[in-house]
C-alpha cells in the first residue's frame, strides 16, 4: 500500500525547523514517510527559463544539508522502531505558488509560522497561508513559542485537541481530523461550538429581543448531533462539548494555550464567491493561536 507522505516545508529558519520536528512526530504517528521540501526562490543565479518546479541534486542544497544533520542528531536518540523513511526534495520557483500544489501528493503539509523573510505576521499570500487556502490536504502551521493568550475555561490539564464547530455550516472533515489526531495522541477532543451574541448597537435602535438560553440550547442540540458519529467511531477518545457565546476566533485562540493542536475548517466555495477562502476566524486563529493549527479542507477535493 502506497502511503502518502507528511511534507515539511523548510527554508533553514528556526521556525521551519520547529515545523520539521512537528512533521517528524506526525509522520511517526501516521506510520508515513516524511518528505522535506525546500523551495529556492528566484535569484540572480537562476535564469528565467529555470523558474519552474525542478529537482536538482539534493546535495547541492545547503538548507537540506542542515535538515539532514538535524535529523541525524535526532535519530541518535530515537529507537529503531521510530525510524521514519525520509525523502529530500529541492524545487526552484516561488514558494507560495509551488507549495500549495504539493497537497495533492501528501496527507499533511506542515509549515512554520514565519520564515527567512521575517514578515511580521501571517498575511494572505504568505507561504503557510497560501497553502492553508489552496492545498488539497490539511495544512498545519506551527507557531513560534511564547505567544500569550487570554485565559479560558477550555484550558484544562492533559493532552487536548481543540476543534471549532460552526453549527450553521459544520465541517465534518475538521471533526474527523480532530478525532483521528486525538486518538493518535491519546488526547481528549474539545469541541468549541460558539454562537454569536448581540451587543447594544446604539441608543436610537434597540436590540432585538433574543432568548440566549434558547439559542444556546439549540446550538448544543445541533452540535451534539454533529459530534456523535465521530465520537462513536473513536470510543476511546474522550469528548468535551463546550457551547459558548461570543467571538469564535477569540474562544479558539484562548483555548489554544497548552493544547496539542487547534483544528479549524476552511470555507466551502460559494456560488457568489467561487474562489477558495480560509475565512476570517481561521485567519485570526492562524495569527494568534499559541499551539499548532491545522486547517482542514471541507472535503478531499473542491473541484
Amino acid at each position: 500500500m502506497n502511503t502518502l507522505p507528511v511534507i515539511a516545508a523548510v527554508d533553514g529558519s528556526d521556525d521551519s525547523l520547529r515545523a520539521l520536528d512537528w512533521a517528524l512526530d506526525a509522520a511517526r504517528g501516521r506510520e508515513a514517510p516524511l518528505r522535506v521540501v525546500h523551495v529556492r526562490e528566484p535569484g540572480p543565479w537562476l535564469r528565467p527559463e529555470t523558474l519552474t518546479a525542478g529537482r536538482p541534486e539534493p546535495d547541492t542544497d545547503p538548507v537540506l544539508d542542515l535538515v539532514r544533520d538535524r535529523l541525524k542528531d535526532l535519530a541518535r536518540d530515537a529507537p529503531v522502531t521510530e525510524y521514519v523513511t525520509t525523502e529530500y526534495v529541492t524545487l526552484d520557483g516561488a514558494p507560495a505558488a509551488l507549495l500549495p500544489g504539493l497537497g495533492s501528493e501528501a496527507q499533511l503539509l506542515v509549515f512554520g509560522s514565519r520564515g527567512r523573510g521575517g514578515f511580521a505576521s501571517l498575511l494572505l499570500g504568505s507561504n503557510g497561508t497560501a497553502a492553508a487556502r489552496d492545498a488539497e490536504c490539511p495544512v498545519v502551521v506551527v507557531p513560534r513559542p511564547g505567544r500569550e493568550v487570554h485565559d479560558s475555561e477550555l484550558v484544562t490539564p492533559g493532552p487536548r485537541v481543540v476543534v471549532g464547530l460552526h453549527v450553521d455550516s459544520p465541517n465534518n472533515e475538521a471533526l474527523a481530523f480532530a478525532f483521528a489526531e486525538a486518538a493518535r495522541r491519546e488526547a481528549r477532543v474539545q469541541v468549541a461550538a460558539v454562537f454569536p451574541w448581540l451587543v447594544q448597537a446604539g441608543d436610537l435602535v434597540p436590540p432585538p429581543v433574543v432568548d440566549e438560553d434558547a439559542i444556546e440550547s439549540e446550538t448544543r442540540t445541533l452540535a451534539t448531533g454533529f459530534v456523535a458519529p465521530h465520537a462513536e467511531r473513536h470510543p476511546g477518545v474522550g469528548t468535551d462539548l463546550h457551547v459558548l457565546p461570543g467571538d469564535a476566533a477569540g474562544q479558539l485562540v484562548a483555548a489554544s494555550r497548552g493544547a496539542d493542536l487547534v483544528v479549524v475548517g476552511r470555507h466551502r466555495r460559494r456560488l457568489l464567491a467561487p474562489a477558495r477562502m480560509i475565512g476570517s476566524v481561521t485567519q485570526a486563529v492562524l495569527l494568534h493561536a499559541a499551539s499548532p493549527v491545522a486547517v482542514v479542507p471541507p472535503d478531499g477535493t473542491e473541484g
